[in-house]
């Protein structure tokens, strides 16, 4: 199947390098031409996990992303949310009819690029998708270096709009068989694991996050009080998947630390064991900040307030962030009041959500 992955982070080298040897026809995009050209010159990517390292050649890595959409199948967009407005604005001239844009995660990401990509005058039929993370730990180690941790087991992911949904699946599924439809879009968003383990973390951390120059926060970090804080604002997302009529599995984060049956399996000790998260993380500027506080948890508390659900951990680590931001992030840009659809009945959100705009 071609391919095209768009972006130039730790899941996107990932991605690349993984779906590449897994046979497909992969073409790679990244803005950036200089960063990119390490991986011009070699003619690929170097992929470390637990089978060792080695060569994996890509078909094309390229900075003009028309030649990186031309033809393929599967649209893979691993890039933090933050990335998405501008990435749909490039892609928006060259999607055509039948393709796939797979977000993971997505942070209702679906809708939102779809509206950019209709207001530039793009009227393709085009299925967006969304899981609820990225379907690697990974971290990049070089130019065109990554290590992939652990791949994901689950990825439980929703579609927009939803009548496209088992087309889209079955496409998805092509690349990642660990995909399975789980709904809608606002489903897929719901699953979305960063703006539950992420935010606690950085919060209750804050101190030593500024007073050491590396930190890693999935170990020294993550002690029972946090747990028990992340827990918490996860029976909060489920309460609200719960009051949108959202089935089981919801996987619950608990199973993350406790057993194999969360999307990356044993993921937590092998994460630790890596060393690769003992980083310098900038509580301003950081993608758990920027991408899972700023837009995921003020979307999941957003549409808690819609649902008449009582989410007040949610509100309260808003609160805090907010804090030391300088600004209220109730009223961030992927709230339901921003993106227009906080007046909505249920009934219109389904239909919406169902047949797109």
């Amino acid at each position: 199947m071609k391919i095209a992955v768009l972006g130039g982070g730790h899941g996107c080298y990932a991605a690349a390098a993984d779906l590449s040897e897994a046979g497909h026809e992969l073409r790679l995009w990244r803005r950036d031409a200089a960063a990119l050209q390490p991986v011009i010159d070699a003619g690929g990517i170097t992929l470390k996990d637990a089978a060792g390292s080695r060569e994996v050649p890509i078909a094309l890595a390229t900075a003009d992303i028309a030649e990186a959409l031309r033809g393929a199948a599967l649209v893979l967009v691993p890039s933090p949310a933050i990335a998405q407005a501008d990435i749909a604005r490039a892609m928006a001239p060259h999607l055509v009819d039948g393709q796939v844009v797979f977000l993971p995660p997505g942070t209702f990401g679906s809708l939102v690029m779809s509206r950019i990509v209709r207001a530039a005058g793009n009227r393709a039929e085009v299925a967006w998708a969304e899981t609820g993370t990225l379907p690697y730990l990974a971290r990049k180690h070089g130019a065109r270096e990554v290590n992939v941790t652990i791949r994901a087991i689950h990825l439980p992911t929703g579609v927009y709009p939803a009548r496209h949904a088992e087309r889209a699946i079955a496409v998805i599924r092509a690349a990642y068989p660990a995909v399975h439809a789980c709904g809608d879009a606002l489903s897929g968003a719901l699953m979305n694991a960063g703006p539950i383990i992420h935010p606690p973390l950085m919060v209750m951390n804050a101190a030593p996050l500024q007073h050491f120059e590396r930190w890693d926060i999935h170990t020294e970090g993550t002690q029972p009080a946090v747990r028990a804080v992340t827990d918490a604002l996860d029976l909060e997302r489920m309460a609200v998947r719960d009051a949108l009529g959202y089935g089981a599995p919801h996987y619950p984060l608990a199973d993350h630390y406790n057993n194999d049956r969360w999307m990356y399996g044993d993921a937590h000790k092998q994460l630790q064991k890596s060393g690769d998260w003992r980083e310098h993380i900038d509580l301003h500027t950081h993608r758990y900040i920027t991408e899972d506080t700023e837009l995921g948890l003020a979307f999941l508390a957003s549409v808690a307030r819609w649902a008449q659900v009582d989410t007040p951990i949610a509100q309260g680590i808003l609160a805090i962030v907010g804090g030391f931001l300088g600004r209220d992030l109730r009223r961030g840009e992927r709230t339901l009041d921003a993106l227009g659809l906080a007046g909505l009945s249920r009934a219109q959100l389904q239909h919406l959500l169902h047949e797109g705009e």
